[in-house]
């Protein structure tokens, strides 16, 4: 394991004894009590969740948080949910990650030149964040990226997540560039990165077709398209 990977790990365990915000703490753990009754047999997780993947991957997909009753049932991002079953199968598809299913942490599922994180660590009330809380776990994610130093590419899935990256690679600019958050627009970022914006898989968008199977695998068909072209 490099000195990258192990610090990565190290800063998973941080991220997972993390309390700074009362109201996700309250919320996180009541929920792991309470359970939903088709997850009564279920230990829940009920913590934060670190990013997860290939810590050399060239690909970082950027989150909004863990849902409720998905990562903070199954200790992992994208892990249980509906959001999850689109954004794996979706990575699969495009040979990130080594099988479509994203079910619990003993699955085997692997990425493949991929990582996932995101902008919040802890299931929040209706998946609504607030500022200070997006603020708080911000120095998590300002980590994540100085320790993937492989990244090319960054997808942020939703608007909170988009502009909650912009404030992490943008947090030494002074007049930072106006970027606007849709699905599909592309930046150039002066580090050389690309940026790609997307909806977010949940299923307010899933199932109303505001996000369609085709739309969203788009992001990821450029995404490995422009890693090609970077090899």
């Amino acid at each position: 394991m490099d000195r990258s990977a192990r610090e990565l790990n190290w800063l998973g365990d941080r991220i997972i004894q993390c309390r700074k915000c009362p109201r996700l703490v309250a919320y996180r753990e009541q929920v792991a009590r309470e359970k939903r009754l088709r997850y009564q047999n279920w230990h829940y997780w009920g913590r934060p969740l670190p990013g997860f993947g290939d810590p050399t991957g060239k690909l970082l997909i950027v989150g909004l948080a863990p849902a409720a009753h998905g990562g903070n049932r199954t200790g992992r991002m994208f892990t249980g949910d509906r959001s999850g079953d689109w954004l794996i199968s979706t990575l699969h598809r495009f040979e990130f990650a080594n099988q479509p299913q994203s079910i619990n942490r003993k699955d085997r599922l692997a990425l493949r030149n991929c990582f996932i994180t995101a902008i919040i660590r802890c299931a929040p009330p209706k998946n609504k964040p607030q500022k200070e809380e997006i603020e708080n776990c911000r120095p998590y994610l300002t980590e994540e990226i100085v320790l993937l130093k492989e990244i090319q590419v960054i997808v942020a899935l939703g608007q909170i997540a988009f502009h909650g990256l912009l404030k992490v690679l943008f947090r030494e600019t002074k007049s930072p560039p106006e970027m606007k958050f849709g699905h599909g627009p592309e930046y150039l970022l002066p580090d050389g990165k690309i940026l790609l914006a997307s909806y977010h898989p949940s299923q307010q968008n899933t199932q109303t077709g505001r996000l369609t199977g085709p739309m969203f695998e788009s992001i990821f068909e450029r995404a490995r398209s422009l890693l090609s072209c970077s090899c």
